[in-house]
């Protein structure tokens, strides 16, 4: 794993361990909460750019980068949406996919039934957005290998949230006025992508190589460098 080193709040420093190629987040104790807002959104920036990247298999028996001893498979719930992550038993932390970090914040929902229909129609399998396994599309809608539903970015929770983040990290900064039309018009990318494969080829390319959840955050991704610029 490697270091990324992002601000943390009253300004602190916090160096965040993260794997792109397995798509892995390490946690030190209480780290993520300590992440300014700032921070935050630049780690959902370096999430999506790394959406369309090879997977590297993830180890069965993970180990803590601290004291080396077993990670435990944890389960746990944020308001209705389970996750899961590998806990330290001594406490030193927590390891965490890129995916079950967007859904422990609330920003990913299943594909309602229409559109797995509307996706069926178009492509054959897609790759799992948790573990990158193919998702036969006639057979079902659920990963065969670590059960997950296929899912999508939820931009309208997205959306709100990025608009609260950015407010907190510059309170004394006007909110640039053409954020919520950028954020809107992301939204509406990943909405629309399911009634509109003709006219947007190049989704089904995204969800090809990234996945479902992979090409909504590669459409946020764009979207935060063009509201930074």
């Amino acid at each position: 794993m490697s270091s990324q080193a992002l601000e943390g709040r009253l300004g602190t420093s916090v160096s965040i361990d993260l794997c792109p190629a397995c798509r892995l987040l390490w946690f030190d104790q209480h780290e993520s909460l300590q992440l300014s807002p700032g921070s935050t959104l630049k780690l959902f920036r370096l999430i999506g750019e790394q959406a369309a990247a090879r997977r590297a298999p993830v180890s069965t028996e993970p180990h803590c980068p601290r004291c080396g001893e077993d990670l435990r498979p944890t389960h746990d719930k944020q308001r209705n949406t389970p996750f899961q992550y590998w806990r330290c038993p001594q406490g030193h932390g927590r390891l965490i996919t890129f995916f079950d970090f967007l859904r422990e914040k609330n920003f990913i929902r299943p594909l309602s039934p229409a559109q797995v229909e509307e996706l069926r129609r178009n492509v054959q399998s897609v790759n799992c957005s948790n573990c990158g396994a193919p998702v036969d599309l006639g057979r079902g809608s659920l990963c065969s290998h670590c059960g997950s539903p296929l899912s999508m970015l939820d931009m309208e929770q997205t959306k709100q949230l990025i608009t609260q983040l950015r407010q907190a990290d510059q309170p004394d900064r006007p909110v640039d006025p053409t954020l919520p039309l950028q954020l809107e018009r992301a939204r509406r990318e990943v909405e629309t992508a399911f009634a509109s494969f003709e006219r947007e080829p190049g989704w089904l390319r995204d969800i090809s190589s990234s996945g479902i959840v992979g090409a909504g955050l590669r459409a946020l991704a764009r979207w935060l460098d063009k509201s930074s610029g």
